[in-house]
């Protein structure tokens, strides 16, 4: 079964124990030589992380190696600022995408430090220098400007960039509000009417709703099209402008025309990767392999850029004393699992209408109705042999080398590591799929759990899933991480447990759980669980699983953090073990890992309930709603002391919706007769 990772998961492809630690590469001088000789002298991208597995940096450099290596140099700190300075000390981890020319190596830097935010990185992220369009999705009548901040939108609003000039971005964008009807202003000019834009055709008159929200939105669906690099509407309305100029004679105004078309066609090709066909979404998937193992990249191409970059392990022991003829159909069906694993762990509109592979596929034809289905529409495989896609496919071809090197070198010491876990465990084959669980939880509020998963010894984080603890008994000041676990552990198995109950053979499911094809899902069984805590965590997920009848089916142990023991189902002691045999650190990664995913998870959850107004959780009332309620009572308290008719007399709230709200706010009390309808607020706050 392959393993993955995307650009922001955990751990990279090929990791041994000692590259997951958390300390600095500056106190691993070792470790640091051994980064530093991997790093190619080729033009890309490079990415510093910290122990956290955050990214602290997104550099470019026209030769990785001599740029990567000057952080680190003897004596070169002196002649770095102090924010690079204080970077270096911090990181952990180097990566790197190769690219083929320094100008690719550029864009690529822009869409990975707008899409990451690195917290070091100033120019391209926030800098006056670099200048974004945003469009306000979250709006009605969606608005459509130029912004240097990325950090106060709704999740719904986009940005396009970042842009390098600034007055071609400008000219662009005026061009497009003339040939597209857009609304001119942010604010009405006038209350009751329509200004001169409407008149001429530059406004559909949005100010006084002459158009529906729906049709706006489609308006301003093809312009974002102009910025994403699919500008064929634009071009074509253009270039028709230019025809009636030219015939009018008009040679200065054909060739204003003439010059902006050009800028157009200029800055939509800053923003692209390598391959000129912009308007289709594709992903290139490429391999490089030994007689062991395998390195897959699949790079996610959308609009002609690269937005995503996924990194899997394969095992490639068929490869084993084969000639070059049939080597070819053997790459093919390693490409076809990675395939398999990978789209039937996503969103169906997360599938690109166009794969790109390196070799042809075993079962081709019936890979693509497969993904067919799962889009809901046609998508395209194909083996490119010439052109701007083949020289994608080398492309990545060339990143996937590099992976093979770094995962040749984990191969054989995770591979102990798994053999000495067996030992441990007293299994009859070494376990490929692991799994770990944890809890996270501030006194029981905001309480959730994590699930992570290693495969051959490797993060999997396309598998990683998270939890909500949904049990009434967990609440702020009352927490039970065991009822938690065990919540957490039915949730999981449930599936399972009622495929055994119908008569199925949960070891031919576990034999055909290869392939994502013929298992209707079932293709999850872990070779070993493991739970964080001690005997009290391992005795409520047993009895969890007796519930479930799978107490015998699975494998499950427990590592206690104090002296990191392992503990298996009913015995007092634990096993026999050193902290540091390969084993046992393997388990304490996969703890260390399940523990910092539910922490994340919690911190992302604790936040939102902070931010989230208290109106949010009152059905019926949406961000519309709730704007209108505080801009007619100007607070929550407010609200919380106006009488059901008050409520009811507000804009956006009928007579139910507003004895709704009041009941949120007084659960135990009968509603009480308004006695002054006509006063907005309660006496005391009129006063």
């Amino acid at each position: 079964m392959p393993t993955g990772r995307p650009l922001s998961s955990p751990a990279p492809v090929g990791s041994t124990a000692a590259e997951l630690s958390v300390q600095p590469l500056l106190q691993q001088p070792d470790r640091l030589k051994a980064r530093l000789r991997e790093v190619p002298s080729e033009p890309g991208c490079y990415l510093m992380r910290d122990g956290e597995d955050r990214i602290l940096y997104i550099g470019k450099a026209k030769v990785l190696r001599n740029r990567v290596r000057s952080y680190f140099q003897s004596g070169s700190g002196h002649g770095h600022s102090p924010r690079i300075r204080l970077m270096v000390r911090q990181v952990c981890e180097i990566e790197f995408i190769v690219t083929d020319s320094e100008a690719e190596a550029l864009a690529l830097e822009a869409n990975l430090i707008k899409q990451n935010q690195p917290h070091f990185n100033v120019l391209l992220k926030d800098d006056k220098k670099y200048p974004y369009l945003c469009i306000t999705w979250s709006e009605a009548y969606p608005r459509i400007f130029i912004t240097r901040r990325r950090r106060f939108r709704s999740p719904l609003d986009r940005f396009y960039g970042p842009y390098v000039d600034v007055g071609l971005l400008r000219r662009t964008l005026a061009l497009v509000k003339r040939v597209f009807p857009l609304r001119q202003r942010p604010q009405p000019l006038y209350r009751d009417r329509t200004c001169l834009n409407y008149d001429i055709g530059r406004c559909p008159g949005v100010c006084q709703e002459k158009i529906s929200p729906d049709d706006y939105h489609h308006t301003l669906r093809q312009v974002a099209m102009v910025f994403q690099g699919r500008n064929e509407e634009l071009l074509a309305l253009l270039q028709g402008q230019m025809q009636r100029y030219a015939e009018r004679l008009d040679f200065e105004s054909a060739a204003r025309v003439r010059d902006q078309i050009q800028g157009l066609d200029t800055l939509t090709a800053d923003q692209k990767m390598s391959i000129g066909d912009s308007s289709v979404s594709r992903d290139v998937l490429a391999l490089a392999a030994d007689d062991r193992v395998a390195a897959v990249q699949l790079f996610q191409m959308r609009a002609g850029k690269l937005v995503g970059r996924l990194g899997y392990t394969a095992d490639a022991e068929c490869l084993a004393g084969v000639d070059d003829r049939q080597r070819g159909p053997l790459l093919g069906r390693i490409l076809q699992t990675v395939i398999e694993e990978h789209y039937s762990q996503v969103e169906g509109v997360e599938i690109p209408p166009e794969l790109l592979v390196q070799h042809t596929l075993p079962q081709q034809a019936l890979i693509e109705g497969w993904l067919g289905e799962l889009r809901g529409r046609k998508v395209k495989l194909a083996v490119p042999q010439r052109q701007q896609k083949a020289d994608l496919i080398d492309l990545v071809v060339r990143n996937a080398s590099y992976e093979l090197q770094r995962a040749q070198r984990a191969s054989e010491q995770n591979l102990l590591a798994t053999e000495d876990l067996a030992q441990l465990l007293d299994l009859l084959a070494a376990p490929r799929r692991i799994e770990g669980y944890d809890i996270s939880h501030i006194q029981g509020s905001d309480a959730v759990a994590s699930q992570v998963v290693f495969i051959d010894g490797l993060p999997a984080r396309q598998h990683y899933r998270k939890y909500k603890i949904r049990s009434a008994a967990v609440r702020a000041g009352h927490s039970d991480d065991f009822m938690s676990m065990a919540e957490v552990i039915r949730r999981r198995f449930r599936r399972w447990a009622q495929a055994k109950a119908e008569g199925a053979d949960l070891g031919e499911l576990r034999r055909t759980a290869g392939t994502a094809l013929h298992t209707a899902g079932m293709n999850d069984w872990p070779d070993v669980v493991m739970i964080d805590g001690g005997k009290g965590q391992l005795s409520a997920v047993m009895e969890a699983l007796r519930e479930l009848n799978l107490h015998e089916d699975l494998v499950v142990c427990s590592l206690a953090k104090q002296r990191e023991e392992v503990f298996l189902p009913g015995a007092k002691q634990p096993l026999e073990s050193e902290p540091d045999q390969l084993g046992v650190q393997l388990l304490r990664r996969l703890r260390d890992e399940a523990h910092r995913f539910a922490v994340s998870f919690h911190r992302q959850q604790r936040g939102e309930r902070m931010t989230r107004s208290r109106l949010s959780d009152i059905p019926g009332l949406g961000p519309k709603r709730i704007r209108d309620l505080l801009a007619h009572f100007r607070s929550i308290d407010a609200i919380q002391l106006a009488s059901v008719e008050t409520l009811a007399a507000a804009p956006g709230l009928g007579p139910a919706l507003a004895r709704q709200v009041w009941e949120y706010f007084h659960p135990l009390d009968p509603p009480a007769a308004d006695e002054d309808a006509g006063t907005d607020l309660p006496m005391e706050l009129a006063s």
